[in-house]
């Protein structure tokens, strides 16, 4: 009961995190640089949380993630060496900006805040947040969720300054990765998606869960569809960017492909089994007799240290006991394992599992991986527009249709690589239209825009989603002529002002847009 009202406490008294974080510094051996260069980390955040809140619609509270970039300096980092250019300790990063050691509890980096705030989140990572019976993708898109978290904590302050809005990609660690994990937040929430990566309740299958609510919200097929090329995009990722995964990816190729030779002869296979069976068998019944024989476990145990050097060597016969156990034990579930697999039923089932293993590591033979990771990011983003087509059509209130508003509008202005945002891929355009026309068509249905803006036409109001004013609400739009051609321009409050083309008006009948020209608008109720 006390936790309970320590939190709602928590909510209604502002908390002062900068005297928070400065007592635990103090505890810390960091340098005052260090300190310094923390504390100024949390202000940035405080300071634009507000805009990156508004602009993004489904954000966890300020106070929540702020707690969390404390609690992780606070319970994951003993050591945060900030280090400048040309330095001795800089040889230390070789060609990166920072080096995260877990297991050291150490952070090395530039003093870039927004690394040195990545490194921050990367370091409080699981291995593992996917349970081992998904076979390659319980690390690929542990991989990838985990990644694009890391690039979503640092938004706030590396997008947002307290009164702009301002993305450049190439600050952005992994374009694809953020973009895949933000698909993901907007169709299963971020609610889900952080208590996800934060389970420390392995017993829990989030797995399973996530697709359940995709089946719940989408549709089976929609589910299937989403989560066949999540899966690839998630194999494409790790082969092309994490080295360490793809040499062992590349390893298990080997062996699996070994083993589908293997069964592609089912009489040898099946005499294969039956020697290992025999091997087996055998094996166990001498360690029986060993165990059960003092004279014998005696012999084994002179004869197991005879060859081993002095730190390895086995302390008594009553260890070797314990060893030959767990030896037996492990023997056991081999057997077991190949008693299954001279059952026909089950030898069908594992060749099954061994061709859909080899599926996803065919991906390792693509010639173009580029080309590859983009044609499936282009499938992916069709999917969850898709997808996101349902959500809006199950809208039926205002601040649940201006919710979309925003989160769509922010979903456009994603970057897709580093030349182009969502709303610029020529795939990609006629879907993102379709789905804009629909949001219009909700606002419309709903008395969200104001009455007369139902005459503005789709050709002006679809300039709602490719601008950046942090305010929606706010949104004036003006239609002008000058000389022969048409421009919208939109206004907020500050006297933001961006002047844009109407190429389609230019046929129009004077009298049909007459009324449009040099009125300022207010678009939204």
């Amino acid at each position: 009961m006390q936790k309970k009202t320590d939190k709602f406490l928590d909510k209604i008294v502002k908390k002062d995190y900068n005297n928070e974080l400065e007592k635990i510094l103090e505890k810390k051996t960091f340098d005052e640089n260090t300190k310094s260069l923390l504390l100024s980390i949390l202000y940035k955040i405080e300071t634009a949380y507000k805009d990156y809140e508004k602009v993004k619609a489904d954000v966890e509270s300020k106070e929540d993630f702020i707690q969390t970039i404390i609690d992780n300096i606070k319970n994951n980092c003993d050591d945060i060496k900030i280090v400048t250019l040309h330095s001795k300790e800089s040889e230390m990063l070789g060609n990166k900006t920072f080096l995260v050691e877990k297991n050291k509890k150490r952070i090395i980096s530039y003093p870039i805040e927004r690394k040195v705030l990545y490194c921050l989140s990367k370091i409080s990572k699981k291995e593992k947040i996917i349970k081992d019976n998904y076979y390659i993708i319980d690390e690929t898109l542990t991989d990838l969720i985990n990644v694009g978290n890391n690039i979503n904590t640092v938004e706030p302050m590396r997008d947002f300054n307290g009164y702009s809005w301002t993305t450049i990609p190439k600050e952005i660690e992994s374009i694809k990765h953020n973009l895949v994990y933000q698909n993901i937040r907007m169709l299963v929430g971020n609610l889900f998606l952080n208590n996800w990566i934060k389970n420390s309740e392995y017993i829990i299958d989030y797995m399973e869960s996530f697709q359940n609510k995709l089946e719940e919200q989408y549709g089976k097929e929609k589910k299937e569809q989403w989560m066949k090329s999540l899966n690839q995009i998630s194999v494409l990722l790790a082969i092309r960017y994490n080295e360490k995964l793809k040499n062992k990816l590349q390893q298990e190729k080997i062996e699996i492909e070994k083993q589908l030779e293997k069964t592609k002869d089912n009489q040898e296979f099946v005499q294969e089994m039956t020697q290992e069976k025999r091997r087996l068998t055998k094996e166990i019944k001498q360690m029986d007799e060993t165990l059960n024989n003092k004279e014998m476990l005696q012999k084994e145990y002179e004869k197991r240290n005879e060859f081993l050097p002095l730190e390895q060597k086995i302390f008594s016969s009553r260890i070797l006991s314990q060893m030959m156990m767990k030896e037996r034990e492990e023997k056991l579930k081999k057997l077991e394992s190949v008693n299954d697999l001279l059952n026909p039923q089950k030898f069908v089932a594992l060749k099954k599992t061994l061709e859909s293993k080899e599926k996803y590591l065919k991906l390792l033979d693509k010639d173009d991986l580029d080309k590859e990771i983009r044609h499936t990011m282009i499938e992916l983003q069709k999917i969850f527009l898709s997808c996101y087509q349902t959500k809006i059509a199950k809208v039926d209130t205002k601040q649940e249709a201006m919710k979309l508003i925003y989160e769509f509008r922010y979903y456009c202005l994603l970057p897709f690589d580093d030349r182009l945002l969502i709303h610029q891929v020529e795939e990609l355009k006629l879907h993102v239209m379709e789905l804009e026309k629909g949001l219009i068509e909700k606002a419309h249905q709903l008395k969200l825009i104001e009455t007369y803006a139902k005459e503005i036409d789709y050709e002006i109001l679809k300039n709602i989603f490719s601008i950046r004013v942090i305010n929606l609400e706010d949104l004036y739009i003006k239609v002008i002529k000058e000389k022969e051609n048409y421009y919208v321009q939109l206004f907020d409050e500050e006297v933001f002002e961006e002047k844009i083309p109407i190429e389609s008006l230019e046929n129009r009948n004077k009298k049909e847009i007459s009324f449009k020209l040099n009125k300022k608008m207010k678009i939204f109720n």
